[in-house]
């Protein structure tokens, strides 16, 4: 008995269809249709007996427009997507929540385009062809929370008016569109939006309509032209949580720019052109958790621009330029976890500039010229210690460089730590000539020896070489040949023993002359 008022419902939707002559009388048809009256007042009280959802569930499908399907789970959500549309349909179902109408080939919105729809709460515009909104568009949607215009190439102006009656607005989608500037005041109403995303268009300027919205939560500004940041563009957003400027062309942030951002817990700015911050560019921002200035031209960093950043748990400097890091800079930075120093020109990291943040989960320091001295010893142990960090190329001093900072080993003199370019050039310590002489004693027996000068004449090219040299001044034919050339071969030699035996001391000259 519950699908007997279904049927006589859809009896009545195609007597709709059914339109009387008003120029002729036909009293059978008026009976026909004063009958069809009293069964659609029947049928309708009949309704209340059914269950809400299969209600719901034919009230959705009655009204569905043609290429599109409508579908009742939850709520009815009108699918019209790649339906190849060129205009809107002329009705919706009065019930729908949700409508998806991308990736079509609309190009206009009238004024009142989707009529008075009080149930609806999302409507998705993505990847059209709208060039133009005519104010008003959107008047009786007032219960709608998300509108998504996304990727619609030729918007490039909207109206002042444009959002009118969306006072329950809660996220706007106007990302990949051509918008250069929107009107000040074009979120007049809109009090209650709290997610912004206008990422991927051309602002040059951060758009002044957002100030003061108070509501806003999270704002996508990036892939932009931005070139500044004033110090009154981001004023009144005291409920911000995430702030995206990356990818622009920002040069100049003003003092105090960030002053009202007290609930800011996640900021992207990098990827820009940033080579200066303000000294206190951050302060009050006691709540952010993680800020990327990655990818800019920043030099050095200064130890006033993080001293309020009590909560801060990753920080992103990598990519830049930085040659200095001020003792101090992480000194209250006692939540960070992980640091991003990578892609810099870093040669040296003080441990006064480290001790702060000692106890860090994740250090990034790969790609940077670092100078394998005693300075960065303690780095090493830490290192080893912790094993939290890993690949840092040594590019100084040149007896070291090309290894990792792990396998250099730093000799000790008296307890004190030796740079590994001293140890290879000085001569204080006995140990180091005494195994230098031990070196060339051996080169030299090497020399000698009649059996290793064959295979050195068969297969060593600098023997060649040198020998060319003695042959330029006819003292040595260019093809030595028999017993005569094996056996006189290491005279060749002499002159080179000799000049390496002079580096060492003249007693070992003396020793070597009396020896041959």
């Amino acid at each position: 008995m519950l699908y007997g008022p279904l049927m006589v419902l859809a009896y009545l939707d195609e007597a709709r269809t059914e339109v009387m002559d008003t120029n002729t009388y036909d009293p059978t048809a008026l009976l026909t249709a004063h009958g069809r009256n009293c069964l659609e007042r029947s049928a309708a009280s009949v309704l209340w007996l059914l269950p809400q959802g299969a209600m719901a569930r034919w009230a959705c499908v009655r009204a569905c427009p043609p290429l599109c399907s409508c579908t009742q789970e939850r709520s009815c959500s009108v699918l019209c997507d790649r339906a190849s549309l060129a205009d809107l349909p002329k009705e919706f179902p009065c019930e729908a929540s949700a409508i998806n109408l991308e990736k079509n080939r609309l190009k206009f919105l009238s004024e009142r385009a989707f009529g008075t729809l009080p149930s609806l709460k999302s409507l998705s515009l993505d990847h059209n062809n709208i060039s133009f909104i005519t104010p008003g568009a959107f008047k009786g949607l007032a219960n709608l929370v998300d509108l998504s215009m996304a990727h619609n190439e030729y918007i490039s102006y909207l109206h002042t008016r444009t959002f009118t009656g969306l006072k329950k607005l809660v996220r706007l989608d106007l990302s990949d569109c051509n918008l250069f500037n929107i009107p000040d005041r074009i979120f007049i109403e809109q009090t209650a939006l709290k997610e912004l995303l206008c990422f991927q268009n051309n602002f040059r300027r951060i758009p002044g309509a957002i100030r003061g919205m108070e509501n806003l939560t999270h704002i996508y500004l990036e892939a932009n032209k931005i070139e500044a940041v004033a110090y009154n563009s981001l004023l009144g957003l005291s409920s911000l949580k995430y702030l995206n400027l990356q990818e622009n062309r920002i040069n100049v942030i003003h003092d105090q720019a960030f002053q009202d951002l007290v609930q800011l817990e996640n900021f992207y700015l990098n990827d820009n052109l940033l080579s200066d911050l303000p000294g206190l560019a951050f302060k009050g921002l006691i709540r952010l958790k993680m800020l990327n200035l990655g990818g800019n031209q920043l030099t050095n960093v200064s130890n006033t621009w993080f001293s309020d950043l009590v909560e801060l748990e990753v920080l992103y400097l990598d990519r830049n330029q930085l040659v200095y890091i001020e003792e101090g800079t992480f000194e209250n930075l006692t939540s960070l976890i992980t640091l991003h120093l990578n892609s810099n020109n870093l040669t040296s990291l003080p441990f006064p500039v480290f001790q702060p943040i000692y106890f860090l989960g994740h250090l990034f320091l790969f790609k940077n010229p670092w100078t394998c001295d005693c300075s960065i010893v303690w780095l090493k142990d830490w290192m080893e210690n912790y094993k939290l960090v890993r690949d840092i190329p040594c590019a100084s001093p040149s007896s070291v460089a090309g290894l990792d900072l792990s396998l250099v080993v730093f000799a000790k003199v008296n307890g004190t730590c030796v740079d590994p370019s001293e140890v290879n050039l000085t001569t204080v310590s006995s140990d180091v000539i005494s195994t230098t002489e031990n070196r060339f004693n051996s080169l030299i027996s090497k020399l000698l020896h009649k059996e290793l000068m064959e295979e050195m004449g068969n297969g060593t090219e600098s023997l060649r070489n040198g020998s060319l040299l003695v042959s330029e001044e006819g003292q040595l034919s260019a093809g030595l040949q028999g017993p005569w050339a094996h056996s006189h071969r290491p005279l060749l030699y002499a002159p080179a023993v000799w000049l390496l035996f002079a580096l060492l001391s003249p007693s070992n000259v003396h020793d070597f002359l009396f020896c041959t």
